[in-house]
């Protein structure tokens, strides 16, 4: 009878195998993936730097057998496919959980037809689309039946044996020995070389390429202005001293294996004290020395999530900012939903206020009194608004599908006074949101008071300057070239009146190439708009730079040593939190 029983059962799991598979293929005939945008396909699909051969191997022995070659080659495939959104350990992020249990009940035919067809909630069509082979999949499939590899833990000692102090305090200059107009200048991810271009805003010439961690996801300045500290989503961090006559590295230090985000205290009385460094593995904040890096305090970030109250191995740092209310980091915790208000007056004695607030928090920026921070918790389709001065929730907003708007746009809407707004991955909207909670703006404070129509989704960033009548929204990840290679300009005084299209990348005169139009930045006095004209590793990139006031093509910057261009962060808008 048991034997029965287990071929009945392993015949249902067969059919639905095949039922699966059929439905999919069919769906996948009209539409790689449908129910979800292609943008949102495009985001999510950033492999790990987690180096595969770095996590521990378990062999478990109730899954099917793989080989030692077939489990290092699905190690490999799982981190540059798979763990952003299934998380390293496979608890799930913004995909869903892939436990050795679940997968053992699903069964290595069911798992190969979803590997290979995808599914309607998001997931890509692996085999269909030819990015794995039959041989691949069915290894996959196997794979996922066993225990997920565990990454080594880095520690204290992991990172003072990384960290380097190249320039000893003592041995830096006391003033500014450079003639760089240092407001005006601009740090420029270089995204697959791994380095950040130092571009004078006033000539448009290359000050410096300096060596950083793999793809700097994010620049920051010190409260002084004189230090930059980036971030490369291999956990490096790099201090650049812009004094030095030629700006260059003077300290480095990983960690961990992976990261976004860093900053630094701004604090009256704590200015380049501490440094900050936020790691998605391990999921921890290191709180470092502002001028050497010296890494001083661990805090992990494991914990329970805001709804369902279960326990995360892996609730990744998305975004830190630092408080200007009070001597603290804002930082904002992925899986769980939680945003730490981490009081740096004693670290000795860490004082960490927890805000509850949604799952899958990412980035996020200041209202324009830089009370109030406003961060999207993306998959949750909500901002969460955070009250700096009380270290409290202000409100959790609805907004379209999920947001994505860096560090967002201010400015004061004719109708409804101060507002903030956030562009959108997942749908071409662009939502407005009332900030000022005063008498005269009351009834609008934390609304949506406005959604505004945009070329399409695949919008990563929104920006605009308190010297400004625009807002400018990129569209770097939608699938339309037309779209991705160009941007919509709003006249904010008019904003009914809808969008302007600039051609960005027809006006760079690239050529061939996929050439994403990414990440608008003002120039120090608002007067210009800076664009990334990102493409291919192998091809030729630019800066294109528009007029503000004229919406006209004002200069491209085109060298060589501009490979990928992506962010590009303005010394003094950065240091001042202006956007």
């Amino acid at each position: 009878m048991k034997s029965t029983m287990s071929s009945r059962t392993a015949c249902v799991t067969v059919l639905t195998a095949l039922i699966l598979a059929t439905g999919l293929a069919q769906a996948a005939e009209k539409k790689d993936h449908p129910g979800t945008a292609e943008p949102e396909m495009r985001y999510k699909g950033a492999p790990s730097p987690i180096p595969p051969g770095a996590a521990k191997e378990t062999i478990s022995p109730k899954a099917p057998r793989l080989s030692k070659d077939e489990f290092a080659r699905s190690k490999q495939v799982y981190f540059e496919r798979c763990a952003g959104c299934h998380g390293v350990l496979r608890k799930g992020a913004t995909g869903k959980p892939l436990t050795a249990d679940i997968m053992l009940k699903r069964g290595t035919q069911y798992l190969k037809a979803f590997i290979n067809y995808g599914s309607p909630a998001g997931m890509p069509n692996w085999g269909a689309s030819g990015e794995l082979t039959a041989k691949e999949v069915d290894m996959i499939a196997r794979y996922l039946q066993h225990e997920p590899p565990v990454p080594p833990e880095f520690g204290m000692e992991e990172m003072k044996a990384s960290w380097k102090v190249l320039v000893p305090v003592n041995k830096r200059p006391t003033k500014q020995m450079n003639t760089i107009n240092l407001d005006n200048l601009f740090s420029v991810t270089l995204r697959d070389s791994g380095e950040v271009a130092l571009i004078d805003g006033d000539t448009k010439k290359i000050v410096n390429v300096v060596k950083t961690g793999y793809a700097v996801h994010i620049s920051r300045l010190s409260s002084s202005g004189r230090y930059l500290y980036v971030i490369g989503r291999d956990a490096k961090i790099n201090l650049i001293d812009l004094w030095m006559k030629a700006p260059d590295n003077v300290a480095e230090i990983k960690i961990g294996l992976e990261a976004r985000s860093v900053e630094t205290s701004k604090y009256k009385g704590f200015e380049d004290k501490y440094a900050i460094g936020g790691a998605y593995w391990p999921p921890q904040y290191v709180i470092m020395g502002g001028d050497t890096l010296e890494p001083l305090k661990i805090v992990s970030t494991r914990g329970m999530t805001v709804d369902t109250q279960e326990f995360h191995p892996e609730p990744r740092v998305a975004s830190i900012v630092a408080s200007h209310a009070h001597p603290e980091f804002v930082v904002n915790i992925k899986e769980t939903g939680k945003i730490l208000m981490v009081n740096y007056a004693d670290i000795e004695n860490l004082k960490v206020t927890t805000i509850d607030a949604a799952r899958f928090l990412h980035d996020g920026g200041w209202d324009s009194t830089k009370r109030y921070f406003l961060v999207a918790a993306n998959k949750s389709n909500k901002i969460a608004v955070v009250d700096s001065k009380e270290d409290k929730l202000a409100a959790m907003v609805e907004v379209g599908q999920i947001p994505h708007p860096g560090r967002g746009a201010n400015f004061k809407d004719p109708q409804y006074g101060p507002v903030w707004a956030t562009g959108h991955l997942g749908d071409d909207t662009i939502a407005v949101i009332g900030t000022d909670p005063g008498w005269l703006n009351k009834k609008h404070a934390w609304k949506v008071v406005r959604t505004l129509k945009g070329q399409g989704g695949g919008s990563l960033f929104i920006k605009t300057h308190p010297k400004s009548t625009n807002l400018w929204v990129d569209t770097p990840l939608n699938p339309d070239t037309k779209i991705s290679q160009s941007v919509a300009v709003f006249d904010l005084k008019s904003l009914d009146k809808g969008y302007d299209v600039l051609p960005i990348a027809d006006w760079a005169e690239l050529g061939e190439g996929p050439k994403r139009v990414v990440h608008p930045e003002y120039s120090m006095d608002g007067s210009e708009v800076w664009f990334s004209v990102w493409n291919g590793k192998e091809q030729q990139s630019a800066i294109v730079i528009v007029d503000d006031k004229t919406r006209k093509l004002k200069h491209v910057i085109k060298d060589k040593r501009l490979v990928t261009p992506t962010g590009k962060f303005n010394v003094y808008n950065t240091q001042r939190d202006i956007y």
